[in-house]
């Protein structure tokens, strides 16, 4: 069964840091890209950042680019996302997909808040 675990959410001041987990189970994760989304009320889901098999080969959306860095540890089945610099516009629950292109699962999501 596959399955996808998140952690390391919480309420951060403006300018602080998180990191996020995402912890893998039930498929091959080594040889699937893995993605971060977030969905912030009122708004669509939205792609944040991405990571090919190959950990090296990164994409992320303007609005977290030199902010966000993903990366995966295939040893540990887990995928993360360091969010520097936080806004309160980076407020949304974070979820992580396991896929590139393509979407094998969905997690349940960790709720980031960014506010003083």
């Amino acid at each position: 069964q596959v399955q996808l675990v998140e952690s390391g959410g919480g309420l951060v001041q403006p300018g602080g840091s998180l990191r996020l987990s995402c912890v893998a189970s039930g498929f091959m994760f080594s040889s699937y890209g893995m993605s971060w989304y977030r969905q912030a009320p009122g708004k669509e889901r939205e792609l944040v950042a991405r990571v090919s098999t190959n950990p090296d080969s990164t994409y992320y959306v303007d609005s977290v680019k030199g902010r966000f860095t993903i990366s995966r540890d295939n040893a540990k089945n887990t995928v993360y996302l360091q969010m520097n610099s936080l806004k309160p516009e980076d407020t949304a629950v974070y979820y992580c997909k396991a896929g590139y292109f393509s979407t094998i699962a969905w997690g349940r999501g960790t709720q980031v808040n960014v506010s003083s």
